[in-house]
């Protein structure tokens, strides 16, 4: 097998490098997406689940979900799914073929999979009228996704075509220390402000830890602060760490806070009922704010091109009283107006991955494919390739 080449993915050397996705993926993503929302009605909220897993209990609701695993390393998933990145990545091939560690693997793996997210968004606008919900499960290593190249790009990209909310899932018995409370609440603030999404904070583990302490420390600042007093371990970070709960009493106004079990199933009523809400808050806050910032990149997109036309034709009308030679151009040419927007996601070698790239995403759920369709499909490419 060529030193370039994967078993499940064919890996161009230029974009394995970790972090490095481009922009013909984004461009090509957010077009599609544009294209396909515009065909249906219903627009089903999505929910990226940063954390711990949820996805599991979902199905215990008499309702639709259309699951995406976003994470390559997880070893067998205990949910079914409808796409799945280890369809598409090898994350075990990655590491060995690249050298690189297990997070290395994962953000190139998330890097690959992101140049086709294209085919990701029209499977999942081709079944939304029959859908309740779009959930994504991420990688457990919140950074890995929340703040490389690919995490952004997956997240916006969905945030302009659907509804999308945050649920950042807590482990609930890890929290009982307010050291630790504190981490998981800044850890919360930096999602929430390089997202901008409505965001959710589910507490897991209900039924092993009740919940009650977190919502006294978030509503009661007193309480708090006797919890950091008490906490023996707490030593010369007791004060940082009153301070800070100080400080995040303004964010905690701004979160729906829940309490649920993964396994039995419970508070995933309410749950729901906080994604709702969450997602009213999309259409009031995010959409709009999301609206002019896309208008406002098309109007610098057009005014940028119109100073640079009216620059040239200032550069030839000087030529030209210069005694240079008059060139005349066609009125197609300085039709900026009509082009800006039609070729606003338009890049120069848009298609190089196509070239590059043969994997086409499915969905599982398919009545024509079997559960492991895909994988003996991979794994016969693998095996041919080899002799």
């Amino acid at each position: 097998m060529s030193s370039t080449t994967n078993a499940a993915f064919p890996i161009p050397q230029a974009t394995a490098s970790a972090g490095n996705t481009g922009t013909n993926s984004k461009q090509s993503a957010s077009s599609t997406g544009k294209q396909s929302a515009s065909s249906t009605g219903k627009q089903p909220p999505v929910i990226l689940c940063v954390g711990l897993r949820l996805t599991a209990s979902v199905y215990t609701r008499k309702q639709t979900p259309y699951v995406i695993n976003l994470d390559p390393a997880v070893g067998k998933l205990p949910f079914a799914c409808n796409i799945d990145i280890q369809d598409a990545v090898n994350y075990k091939q990655v590491m060995s073929q690249y050298q690189l560690g297990p997070n290395g693997a994962i953000i190139t793996s998330l890097n690959l999979f992101t140049t086709k997210f294209d085919q990701v968004l029209d499977l999942v606008t081709k079944r939304a009228p029959e859908l309740d919900y779009v959930l994504v499960d991420t990688p457990g290593q919140i950074e890995i996704f929340t703040w490389s190249a690919s995490g952004q790009i997956i997240t916006d990209t969905l945030a302009s075509l659907l509804p999308t909310v945050l649920a950042y899932v807590i482990d609930t018995p890890r929290s009982t220390s307010p050291a630790t409370f504190v981490s998981n609440m800044m850890y919360a603030l930096s999602i929430l402000y390089k997202t901008k999404l409505p965001m959710i904070l589910v507490f897991n583990k209900c039924d092993v830890v009740d919940a009650a302490f977190a919502r006294d420390w978030m509503t009661d600042f007193e309480a708090f602060q006797d919890a950091v007093r008490a906490d023996e371990d707490a030593g010369f970070m007791g004060s940082l760490v009153g301070s800070m709960g100080m400080v995040l009493e303004e964010f905690y106004n701004a979160l729906k806070v829940v309490s649920v079990s993964a396994v039995t199933g419970a508070g995933m009523d309410d749950f729901f009922s906080a994604v709702d809400e969450a997602v009213a808050e999309y259409y009031v806050d995010y959409k709009p704010a999301m609206d002019k910032k896309m208008a406002d990149k098309k109007e610098a997109l057009q005014k940028s091109r119109q100073e640079n036309l009216t620059k040239l034709m200032l550069d030839m009308a000087v030529d030209n009283e210069n005694g240079g030679k008059e060139v005349k151009m066609s009125s197609t040419a300085i039709n900026v107006g009509k082009t800006a927007e039609s070729n606003f996601y338009d890049d120069d070698g848009a298609n190089e991955d196509e070239e590059i790239f043969s994997v086409t995403l499915e969905d599982r759920s398919t009545p024509s494919r079997a559960a492991d369709e895909s994988f003996n499909r991979f794994l016969g490419k693998a095996t041919s390739s080899q002799k």
